[in-house]
């Protein structure tokens, strides 16, 4: 059976919500789901020494500012595979403002990273808000996000972190589904 990861619903329930992987954690490549093949391609590969901390991927049937599915990063210490579809708690935001480099270069978009925990998570579990992550953890994941796109053109500004409230907020805002399950 064929499935566009595009159109899974952005909630699993109206507390969690499903992110697709893309670029597992320790891959050098960035993935990117290419939906006429219904499979994964490659984007690009990191600037040398980069790996992605944790898995790396999008909520189906969002669009943000720059016209890609709200990216996520998932918060767990095991690294799955792409195409993989995880359940998850959103537990904030990382805010990030890029120019936009698809479109007028002089033209800024916000380009926010979700910032999510699976419910099959097992050591992190007792994470319910960002300020459960650890700081350093929180800070390396600004500086990856600055490296990994250091090259690629993008101007890249790191506006700081939001709550879990803000993170539903986000999905519901650039959500095209209209219900949730």
């Amino acid at each position: 059976m064929d499935v566009n990861l595009l159109t899974i619903p952005a909630f699993a329930t109206r507390d969690t919500i499903h992110v697709v992987v893309e670029s597992p954690r320790g891959s050098h490549l960035k993935l990117k789901y290419e939906p006429r093949w219904e499979a994964m391609g490659i984007s690009r590969p990191l600037p040398v020494g980069l790996t992605f901390p944790f898995d790396w991927g999008f909520v189906p049937s969002t669009r943000g500012p720059d016209g890609d599915p709200v990216d996520a990063f998932v918060m767990w210490d095991v690294a799955s595979f792409p195409g993989v579809v995880l359940e998850c708690r959103p537990l904030g935001l990382l805010q990030v403002e890029q120019n936009a480099v698809n479109f007028d270069r002089s033209r800024r978009i916000r380009n926010d990273r979700l910032i999510a925990l699976p419910t099959a998570a097992r050591r992190e579990s007792g994470w319910s808000k960002i300020d459960d992550i650890p700081q350093r953890i929180r800070d390396e994941c600004v500086q990856f996000t600055v490296a990994a796109a250091a090259l690629e053109g993008k101007d890249v500004i790191v506006l700081g972190w939001r709550g879990a409230r803000d993170a539903s907020e986000l999905v519901s805002g650039f959500s095209r589904q209209q219900e949730r399950g």
